[in-house]
């Protein structure tokens, strides 16, 4: 049950330092708490360590040196920002590059940039996070529903937060009984939670189970405090369902993350999926 050594990582959510946090711009504005704020980073009250002083010369040598240190071979991207873009360029082997819906208000928009990121960058997934859209926009509503049948068109899965939301805004937009909806309307969209889906990481079990094409990610959460529902999962019936995701360098260390990760009690036959195998499949990066 220990984790093999040898394995060819996929980190379904990683990025590149900047200076002041700024990537958290857009949560700050939203947020009504003097904390939130004030707070470089919106969410810190959850995390420990939190990789700040990271150099931002170069900071795409920097990702790629961390990479290298715990077996990443592959990162999942936004297109973004110019540093995103340039590591594509630079580092088509190590990067695969993922769209990211910023404002599902305007639909319209929302289906032509997905539609332009696919063919200018050719984007293997889109990014969601319902929480952080405003005004808010739910994981069922309608106004996703042009987006969610772009994504099927074009082949691509949805990487969505899912659960209670880290930043100190409504929640209810991120219920994972929304999903039930989206999959029985979509039944060819593919669909993959993000960060945790507490507390409703059971049902998140349920429906997976229910759903051929609904998966989770482990990202936003240090290995030590993956919920043990997801576990139990992965080591009976999901082990094809749970997919590796960090949080480089927004929130956690990549030294974190792999100090914590064998002591997970996976069964063997778990690991080359989890921390590879099923992101693989889902990107369309072969074997």
């Amino acid at each position: 049950m220990a984790m093999p050594a040898e394995i060819s990582i996929v980190d379904t959510l990683i990025g590149f330092p900047k200076e002041g946090f700024s990537q958290y711009d857009f949560i700050r504005k939203q947020t009504k708490d003097k904390a939130s704020r004030e707070s470089e980073f919106p969410v810190e009250y959850m995390f420990k360590d939190v990789p700040k002083e990271l150099p931002t010369a170069d900071p795409v040598s920097v990702t790629l040196h961390e990479m290298d240190r715990f077996g990443i071979e592959v990162g999942l991207i936004g297109v973004g920002d110019e540093i995103s873009r340039l590591a594509l360029k630079n580092h088509p082997d190590r990067f695969v590059p993922s769209g990211t819906l910023r404002d599902p208000n305007d639909v319209t928009g929302s289906v032509r940039k997905i539609r332009q990121d696919h063919e200018e960058y050719g984007i293997r997934a889109l990014g969601a996070f319902p929480a952080g859209t405003f005004p808010q926009v739910a994981i069922d509503d309608p106004k996703m529903y042009p987006i969610y049948q772009t994504c099927v068109d074009l082949g691509i899965p949805v990487f969505c937060t899912a659960g209670i939301a880290g930043p100190r805004v409504k929640s209810d937009v991120q219920k994972v009984s929304r999903i039930d909806t989206v999959m029985f309307d979509f039944p060819e969209l593919v669909f993959v939670t993000r960060h945790g889906c507490e507390p409703w990481e059971q049902l998140a079990v349920k429906l997976m189970t229910k759903w051929p094409n609904l998966y989770y990610s482990t990202t936003a959460f240090a290995p030590k405090y993956y919920p043990q529902a997801i576990i139990d999962y992965a080591n009976t019936r999901g082990a094809d369902k749970i997919i590796y995701g960090g949080y480089f360098p927004m929130g956690l260390s990549l030294e974190r993350i792999f100090t914590d990760m064998p002591h997970v009690p996976f069964k063997d036959e778990v690991w080359p999926k989890f921390l590879g195998g099923n992101a693989r499949r889902l990107l369309g990066l072969g074997a």
